[in-house]
């Protein structure tokens, strides 16, 4: 079985400028993302995709490889992963290259391990999905959120559920945004990551971090140095 990693690293960020170069711990973020590809030993080739020539030449330093640069078309704000994906994987076939299992592994993803990674690749080769990605659950039943309008007013998304237990709701997940194993045949059938058979692997919450913000960012390196000593 021929397996690839692709790590989707453009050059364009606005909320953390050089956000995929930035050091995190002293390492470019880039470079743990790297690392827990290597250290799996599921992959064939880890595929740097970007259109910005220094994440380039530093991802190639810390391991992964670069075959081509991304298009200018699938490296602006509004370009979905999807899209990223299926470009890399239609170039990577132009050059003679086929893949049976594909993990996009997000290039700020410090808590992502290689057990991880492993895991999610056993997922996929049970062949029950298309689709496997981890997840973590909500810390509080969504079921009973609010929603706000500018004046401050509050209104229940569920009203139904006013009255409802915290205990007797179901929990809910959320994307771990880490990576995502897939078959790129489903990719290419249903353009989007979430298609009609998506599993999942639990994740713990406290190795799931948005890393979004200056906030974010701290609070992230914070727990990193506490989990992984």
């Amino acid at each position: 079985m021929k397996t690839l990693c692709i790590i989707p690293a453009r050059g364009g960020s606005k909320r953390i400028p050089r956000k995929n170069l930035r050091e995190f711990r002293g390492v470019p973020i880039l470079g743990w993302s790297i690392r827990a590809a290597r250290d799996s030993d599921c992959f064939d080739d880890v595929v740097l995709s970007t259109d910005d020539a220094e994440i380039a030449r530093v991802g190639e330093s810390l391991g992964a490889s670069v075959p081509f640069m991304r298009h200018p078309e699938t490296a602006t704000d509004h370009a979905t992963t999807a899209a990223v994906l299926i470009e890399t994987l239609t170039r990577l076939r132009e050059l003679g290259q086929h893949h049976d299992a594909v993990c996009c592994l997000y290039p700020t993803a410090p808590f992502t391990t290689h057990r991880d990674l492993q895991n999610g690749l056993t997922q996929l080769t049970s062949g029950r999905f298309d689709v496997v990605l981890p997840v973590a659950r909500f810390d509080y039943p969504i079921w009973r959120s609010f929603r706000r309008d500018d004046t401050g007013q509050l209104q229940m998304n569920w009203p139904e559920h006013r009255d409802s237990r915290s205990q007797d709701l179901p929990p809910a997940y959320h994307d771990a945004g880490q990576w995502c194993w897939f078959r790129p045949e489903a990719l290419f059938e249903h353009g989007t990551l979430l298609g009609p058979n998506t599993g999942s692997l639990v994740l713990p919450s406290e190795r799931v971090q948005d890393i979004d913000t200056e906030d974010d960012w701290l609070t992230a390196e914070w727990k990193h140095e506490r989990i992984f000593k």
